[in-house]
């Protein structure tokens, strides 16, 4: 018997090991495509949105379908499993000094401070962003923090902060609005019927951002639903009609950068893993990142879903538990 004890116990112990020793991120290596020889580095830390489902997905179709080298980092748990509550948590930042670009999905993070160097650093380096939903509000640093000034990362580089749900939370969806003025904009090559059933979110964007897509509030949470038709205040008390005029959804920058070509910058505040499901949606996303890498932008790039991507819907304390990032590894 207490053979077989020893023998459990140390079969327990190698478990451990093993289990230690899993990359805490996910790589999907590129090959022949455009992409090829550039690093997206895409970033899941988010508690609500699901980004741990979807950043893998569309790491997966930048590598597959494009040709680039992807790596997927998450938030996770002393344990190694995805945890996206674990807001000071960053896996493999190293893949930072490296990354041509940068897909993000965060909220709130207050990650230490040799983690955020690197970040910092990519950013000094003019990395193209490709923002999602609440990245609006991607970090919250504590008074004193030398990185305080990130907590309006929204503002001074996406173009907006959280500002508030302007459709009804988890009953009124969006429909995606292509801005007529600028259709011929590279990233809105092949997008066409834009859906998600996460809500518009109250936005404006500054006078530099170029309008892509506007958010129709709809009555309800399928693309079938007609828009809906209330009057409600914005931040600023003005009264207007929630659809009259629609928020921008999806827009477009570029920051000056002394000694270097501008950053690019794409942001959109729809993105939940849910709206991704959407052809259009995901075509945005990818082509963001070639427009920001100042690559030519394929007239309808190529973006099905490769493997399984059965998203949950959205919510607080609703993400699948007891997941290691491998379980994402390429199969």
């Amino acid at each position: 018997m207490k053979v077989l004890i020893s023998a459990i116990s140390l079969l327990v112990c190698l478990l451990a090991v093993v289990s230690a020793a899993e990359p805490l991120s996910v790589r999907y290596p590129g090959g022949e495509g455009p992409g090829k020889g550039k690093h997206v580095v895409l970033i899941a830390g988010d508690e609500e949105y699901r980004s741990e489902e979807s950043l893998p997905m569309l790491g997966r179709i930048l590598a597959t379908h494009h040709g680039f080298d992807c790596t997927v980092l998450f938030s996770v748990s002393p344990e190694g499993f995805i945890d996206p509550n674990a807001q000071a948590s960053l896996t493999n930042p190293e893949a930072l000094d490296s990354a041509d670009a940068i897909v993000m999905l965060i909220r709130f993070r207050n990650w230490p401070a040799e983690t955020m160097a690197k970040f910092e650093a990519a950013m000094k380096r003019g990395v193209p962003i490709v923002g999602l939903r609440t990245s609006t509000h991607a970090f919250r640093f504590p008074k004193g923090s030398p990185f305080v000034s990130y907590n309006n990362f929204g503002k001074d580089v996406l173009g907006e902060n959280w500002v508030s749900h302007w459709g009804v939370h988890k009953k009124e969806a969006t429909r995606g609005i292509i801005e007529a003025a600028n259709a011929k904009h590279p990233v809105l090559n092949g997008v066409a019927d834009v859906f998600g059933d996460s809500d518009v979110y109250e936005a404006a964007p500054p006078a530099d951002a170029v309008i892509l897509l506007h958010g129709q509030v709809l009555k309800g949470m399928t693309a079938d639903t007609e828009p809906a038709d209330y009057r409600k205040k914005t931040r600023a008390k003005v009264e207007q009609g929630v659809n009259d005029p629609m928020m921008p959804v999806a827009w477009v920058r570029e920051l000056p950068r002394e000694g270097g070509e501008a950053q690019r910058i794409v942001t959109t505040t729809m993105g939940a893993a849910t709206d991704l499901q959407s052809e259009g949606l995901r075509r945005l996303v990818i082509n963001g990142v070639f427009w920001g890498l100042r690559m030519e932008v394929p007239a309808a790039a190529k973006v099905d879903i490769v493997g399984e991507f059965q998203p949950l819907m959205y919510g607080f304390g609703s993400f699948r538990k007891e997941v290691r990032p491998s379980a994402h590894a390429a199969k």
